[in-house]
């Protein structure tokens, strides 16, 4: 009697014994994916919550805050202060969702390093391969075009303030900041950019210091206009500038690479991101809310695409002393820089998985010449696009609009709720789902404008322009 009760024990021991080995084989896959991206930033797993705070701050601080007064002159008073601080907590609450589903599958063994192992792993292999990775790769790209552009804007700005009669055009400005860019390119990893990246924090506090500063003053001064808050334009412009605003502001709180960043950080990771964010999103609160109130309030809605140009007035006389231009400019210039390597890291990622050889050293030459001689290529293309696109900010809207939110606003709470299965009776699922369905909606309207604002501009571009 007692064999039948044996082979009745030996089903669910052996079941359990499967489950065992499952996972044993899932760790040992996951230990061989990470053999193979030893040739890649990713791997250098030694950050802490402090450098984890830096490179999200460098990530998402940076130039396009000079754009946060013009969006208050679409939204108004009301809308822009109450859009800034629910894009503030809505990104900071969904980069959180991110760390924690990371954290989940790190405790599970499975540590997942980039944007498309998590879309992989949780929603399948094609989403990860024919949309997320895609749409990450053109981002970051996208953002390394803007760097070289940025940084030469602020350089003919400087040139021009010392000899307005100089030659030199925008795109040989371009060209000097991409050569810039393509030394900071060879730096081996992610976590290399740490020092780099506590500059760049201090940099984007000082000039948002001095934007707000300069703001107050002229706004006090005998040159300040008078001021108007209303939102100008008929009722369609100002219902699609409503919308382009919204995007404008969810654009500057974007990331996409929230799990490149914390793959940086070393084990275990465990709230060392939440950590982090606390770091950035008091930059942010310092930076973002006093350049997007002071400048709404010093020039109401005449404020301009970007704030600098306030600072001037209707014959293009300075209306600050040139130490301070040349002081604001130089900062921005030098901060878009590690800005842009940070952007570089997931494309060298991608040209480093598929060209690197993991069975020779990170540092041998059968691995650093591809390695420089792609990145080398990466930069070179950007600062290309970058010359004969001025007008790529622009294009940069409607990627904002359909690639930043997807990734920063929709997906993390898929995850989440795909990851955790809360209760479809619990707030947490409803609230996931209601900004998950809500980003989506702005996705779609803010494209429209986006589009819309590209065909009204359509008229001025061309390429090479010396703008």
């Amino acid at each position: 009697m007692q064999k039948p009760i044996r082979n009745l024990m030996l089903g669910p021991s052996l079941f359990s014994n499967l489950k065992v080995i499952n996972l044993l084989i899932r760790i040992i896959i996951n230990k061989i994916d990470l053999f193979f991206l030893c040739l890649s930033f990713s791997c250098v797993y030694a950050g802490s919550w402090v450098h984890c705070g830096y490179h999200l701050t460098t990530s998402i601080v940076g130039p396009v805050i000079l754009t946060l007064p013009y969006s208050f002159t679409l939204l108004g008073w009301v809308g822009g202060v109450l859009w800034l601080t629910l894009a503030a907590l809505t990104t900071f609450y969904s980069y959180n969702l991110l760390s924690v589903v990371l954290e989940h599958h790190a405790q599970l063994g499975h540590r997942q390093l980039r944007f498309r192992d998590m879309a992989r792993d949780i929603l399948g292999p094609g989403w990860a391969k024919y949309y997320v990775g895609p749409l990450q790769f053109l981002l970051c790209f996208g953002t390394v075009i803007g760097g070289p552009l940025v940084g030469g804007k602020s350089l003919k700005f400087i040139y021009q303030l010392y000899n307005p009669e100089g030659s030199m055009k925008l795109y040989q400005f371009i060209i000097i900041c991409g050569v810039v860019t393509l030394i900071l390119a060879q730096l081996p990893s992610f976590h290399s950019l740490r020092h780099l990246n506590m500059i760049s924090l201090i940099l984007s506090m000082t000039y948002a210091t001095c934007v707000t500063v300069g703001s107050i003053y002229i706004g006090h001064s005998k040159h300040a206009i008078p001021k108007h808050y209303s939102v100008k334009g008929s009722n369609v412009d100002q219902l699609f500038g409503v919308f382009n605003g919204i995007s404008i502001i969810a654009t500057a709180y974007a990331c996409g690479i929230v799990p490149e960043i914390q793959a940086t950080v070393a084990t275990p990771v465990k709230g060392k991101m939440l950590k982090g964010l606390c770091l950035c999103y008091s930059v942010i609160a310092a930076t973002f809310f006093s350049v997007a109130i002071s400048g709404y309030w010093a020039f109401g809605n005449e404020a301009g695409a970007t704030i600098l140009n306030n600072f001037f007035d209707a014959q293009t006389n300075p209306l600050l002393p040139k130490w301070f231009f040349l002081m604001t400019n130089i900062l921005i210039l030098v901060q878009v820089m590690p800005m842009t390597a940070v952007y570089l890291q997931p494309t060298n990622e991608i040209f480093e998985s598929t060209f690197g050889d993991p069975k020779f050293g990170q540092f041998s030459i059968r691995n650093v010449v591809p390695r420089v001689v792609l990145r080398s290529l990466s930069v070179a293309a950007a600062t290309l696009f970058a010359t004969m696109l001025p007008f790529f900010p622009d294009i940069m809207a409607l990627f904002g609009a359909f690639g930043f939110i997807p990734l920063d606003f929709i997906l993390p709470m898929i995850f989440f709720n795909l990851t955790f299965k809360p209760s479809k009776k619990s707030i947490m699922f409803w609230g996931n789902t209601l900004i998950a369905v809500a980003s989506t909606i702005l996705v779609v309207i803010g494209g429209i404008a986006a589009i819309r604002q590209i065909v009204l501009d359509a008229n001025t571009y061309h390429l090479f322009a010396d703008v």
